[in-house]
């Protein structure tokens, strides 16, 4: 599939559009995990342990991964074990730490919840070039980092000084349109790409 001619867009009507998917993520992934019985925060977790496929990951790579301590992991394995979607398994390499493995069964019913939202965005992707999808997956990929590094920075209680010093100074570089900053998650306004 040939990519397509789009309008252009800003940098501010962009994150203003991720603005509004990802609060549509949040609210979807409430409403996913409460069709599961499970919590947000398990749900995640339930999440990097399916996506660590036949490399089942330690509790301590989990917590990394979901940016939790390793004390609010074990309560979050405790409960996926109590659901009956995940079970510790010693290490074979190191019998003090634990392995994290998805129940097989509980996986085929998060995949059954899943798998239509991912085939419409499958679909979607289809209608971008190889080339757009690379720039795509590149740019989540980067803003993951950027996201972590932001939380990093606020758990710390340290002001986060990577970015301009006054972002909504239109000089500054990156800076964001005053609105994306005073109204998260607000749509774009109307005539915007």
């Amino acid at each position: 599939m040939q990519g397509k001619t789009r309008p252009p867009v800003t940098a501010g009507e962009a994150i203003s559009r991720m603005d509004q998917y990802v609060a549509l993520g949040l609210i979807g992934q409430q409403e996913v995990a409460q069709l599961l019985g499970l919590n947000v925060t398990d749900l995640t977790c339930l999440g990097h342990v399916l996506g660590a496929g036949d490399e089942p990951l330690s509790a301590g790579d989990l917590a990394s991964l979901a940016n939790l301590t390793t004390g609010a992991v074990t309560g979050v394995l405790n409960r996926l074990e109590r659901a009956g979607y995940a079970k510790r398994q010693p290490d074979p390499d190191d019998r003090r730490r634990v392995r994290v493995v998805a129940d097989p069964v509980a996986t085929r019913r998060v995949v059954e919840v899943y798998e239509p939202f991912y085939a419409r965005l499958a679909a979607l992707f289809d209608e971008y070039s190889p080339e757009e999808v690379a720039v795509i997956a590149d740019w989540f990929a980067r803003a993951a980092v950027e996201a972590r590094a932001h939380l990093d920075h606020l758990r710390s209680g340290e002001p986060d000084r990577s970015g301009p010093a006054d972002p909504t100074d239109p000089a500054a570089p990156g800076a964001l349109e005053p609105p994306m900053i005073k109204f998260p998650f607000s749509c774009p306004t109307e005539g915007s790409a």
